[in-house]
């Protein structure tokens, strides 16, 4: 068989011929190299049946030859004794002549050391005799094994010199004989592991190539196809399962793949990888591993994949790659498993963040748990939190504000495990990044203050565009970011001058950043939405800072105030009743809800603002939840 016999042949009939003549692991190879591999296979086949024909030529060769041995017995004796005599009168006549019964003697025994001829030349003249006989007896042997292979009897009447050549000649086609079978079985077995270290080989550098020069497109093609016909090779997959699959630290486990992606990750040895995508200026991009910055784990992925998947920054891509080769420094990408958690083809159907449509929040975020828990009691009454927030949590320092965000995290955990809970904390205490990632459940990204501004302005640009993502297919987030004021001083740092200073040294270019980032929090008609609770530090000294705090007092739609005279004298949550709020907050509370916080701020407003808090969490220290609460607060209003 030859390359015009499968011109035209899909690539199923030729996994099926390749079935047929044995070819093993047929999935992985692309249709030409199937073509090579049958082409190989069946001139292999062609010669081993060559070899297989001459070995029964010969072994019919020697069937003959034996049945002719009895026949002949009676001629070949004859023969050999005229053969006899001629040597006899030589050995008798001059005793030099022992030269020519060595040389007999050395033919009869193929291996005979120097010793054998100091005996026949020291031997004395009444043991001719014995000796003649001896010659006769191996004489009669050798004749026996030359009419096995039918040589002729006039070969014995030769010279001495004739005669010991042919002897030779006889133990080597002897030993051939012996050894022929075994001989053509490890030529066969050479041959079938040379050609699979080479096809394996090729397969390797071929998916390697492809992967690097046309962006993997071809072997997404081949991995498609490996869906559709996974059924195909049951038992493969099977002999499979127990390979071992050694996985990046911090990357899914195997089991957490689709069948097609396991097969693959088996028969290539490479390894299953995620990470958010960050594309560069040149159109190719990395696939950020570790807290959305560049590291040695970053994953390269081509520009012909980012173009046929559509995929923009901040998406997390998962899928399997292949180790680095030597001189690179980044795996790269083969196969595209995800985007976003979802299949790859709905990455070019959705709509882009900035066409969906902002419309007030009109769901609530529910953050009571437990009755103990008056922190969260107090600001689903006070503030109440819907999806698509754009809340700002106003502080000075050691007010609390960390702990609060603790608090509305773990809540929105426990109540509203669907929403995607990401932690952004910017210019932060590394021992405060530590104690985040243990009391909570969810992503927490960061930016230590003693990295440099550039690297705190790049985490937040990658968590914005991540989480802009999830909302394009319809997911609920939530950010929860400390703090807003840091941010907006590393954009003073880092953003080029514009030639105006306002008022504590910021330069008004630097304000649009972060403005982008807080003004993206919005709930989408479509489907999903964006909220962002972020901090904003008041009464450090620093008068940036309440600059940057009045930029941004009238953006969001919701204020979380904190006190700093309720936290000197140890209340808390230390939340300041009269300043604190949400706008629209009819669309998050009930009629019933609504009417007891009118109520609330009705009755407070003779008391002084450091008294309200504290009287009204002794109110929610009596009740067990807020249903209660505001029951016993509209029984009150009843009875006055």
């Amino acid at each position: 068989m030859d390359f015009n016999d499968l011109e035209g042949k899909s690539l199923a009939e030729l996994r099926e011929i390749a079935k047929r003549y044995g070819i093993k692991s047929i999935t992985k190879y692309r249709k030409q190299e199937l073509k090579e591999l049958i082409v190989e296979k069946s001139k292999q086949i062609e010669l081993d049946e060559k070899i297989d024909k001459e070995n029964e030529a010969k072994d019919l060769h020697l069937d003959e030859t034996s049945d002719e041995k009895h026949q002949d017995e009676k001629d070949e004796s004859s023969n050999l004794e005229v053969a006899d005599k001629k040597i006899e009168p030589e050995v008798s006549d001059n005793e030099s002549d022992e030269n020519i019964e060595e040389n007999v003697m050395s033919g009869t025994e193929a291996k005979s050391d120097n010793t054998s001829e100091e005996e026949s030349k020291d031997a004395p003249e009444d043991t001719n005799e014995a000796n003649e006989k001896s010659d006769l007896e191996e004489k009669k042997e050798e004749k026996k094994t030359l009419g096995k292979i039918s040589i002729p009897v006039e070969e014995l009447e030769k010279s001495d010199a004739d005669y010991e050549e042919l002897r030779r000649k006889l133990r080597m086609r002897l030993r051939s004989k012996e050894n022929i079978t075994e001989t053509v079985q490890e030529a066969k077995k050479d041959i079938d592991e040379a050609l699979k270290v080479k096809h394996e080989n090729e397969a390797v550098e071929d998916e390697e190539n492809v992967a690097e020069d046309l962006g993997g497109e071809d072997v997404q093609e081949e991995k498609e196809a490996l869906d559709k016909e996974k059924g195909v090779e049951d038992k493969e997959k099977e002999t499979k399962k127990g390979h071992s699959i050694f996985i990046k630290e911090g990357l899914p486990l195997i089991s957490d793949v689709s069948e097609p992606l396991k097969e693959l990750i088996e028969t290539q040895g490479d390894v299953v990888a995620e990470g958010v995508l960050d594309i560069m200026p040149d159109g190719y991009g990395f696939l950020r591993v570790e807290n959305f910055i560049q590291g040695n784990k970053d994953i390269y992925i081509s520009q012909s994949q980012i173009r046929r998947f559509g995929l923009k920054v901040g998406d997390k891509v998962k899928g399997i790659t292949r180790i680095p080769r030597e001189g690179e420094k980044y795996s790269a990408i083969l196969y595209v498993e995800s985007i976003n958690g979802e299949s790859p083809d709905l990455a070019k159907k959705r709509i882009p963040f900035d066409e969906l449509t902002p419309i007030f929040p009109d769901e609530k975020l529910k953050l009571e748990t437990i009755p103990t828990e008056l922190a969260m009691r107090l600001v689903d009454i006070i503030a109440p939190i819907g999806k698509g927030q754009r809340g700002m949590i106003v502080a000075p320092p050691k007010a609390g504000k960390t702990t609060l965000l603790k608090k509305i995290a773990n809540s929105i955990s426990i109540n509203h495990p669907e929403v995607h809970l990401i932690v952004l904390l910017i210019d932060e205490r590394p021992e405060e990044v530590t104690d985040m990632k243990r009391s909570i459940k969810g992503e927490v990204v960061y930016s230590t203050f003693d990295e440099l501004p550039e690297h705190h302005t790049k985490v937040a640009e990658m968590v914005l565009e991540y989480a802009k993502r999830l909302v394009e297919y319809g997911k609920d987030v939530v950010i929860l970011m400390d703090s807003i004021t840091r941010l907006a001083r590393a954009y003073n740092l880092v953003t080029p001058p514009s030639g105006r200073t306002l008022s504590g040294g910021l330069d008004p270019s630097a304000l649009h950043p972060p403005k982008r980032f807080f003004g993206a929090a919005r709930n989408i008609e479509e489907g999903g939405s964006l909220t962002i609770l972020a901090t904003a530090l008041i009464e450090t000294g620093s008068r940036m800072d309440d600059v940057i705090f009045e930029e941004f007092k009238g953006t969001g739609n919701m204020e979380l105030h904190l006190d700093r005279k309720l936290q000197e004298r140890r209340i808390f949550p230390a939340i300041d009743i009269y300043k604190s709020g949400t706008r629209k907050e009819e669309l998050l509370l009930s009629q019933k809800e609504l009417e007891a916080m009118w109520m609330i701020r009705k009755a407070m407003s003779s008391i002084a603002p450091n008294e309200v808090t504290e009287v009204l969490i002794d109110r929610l220290m009596r009740t067990r939840t807020n249903a209660e609460f505001i029951e016993a607060i509209r029984s009150q209003l009843y009875k006055s």
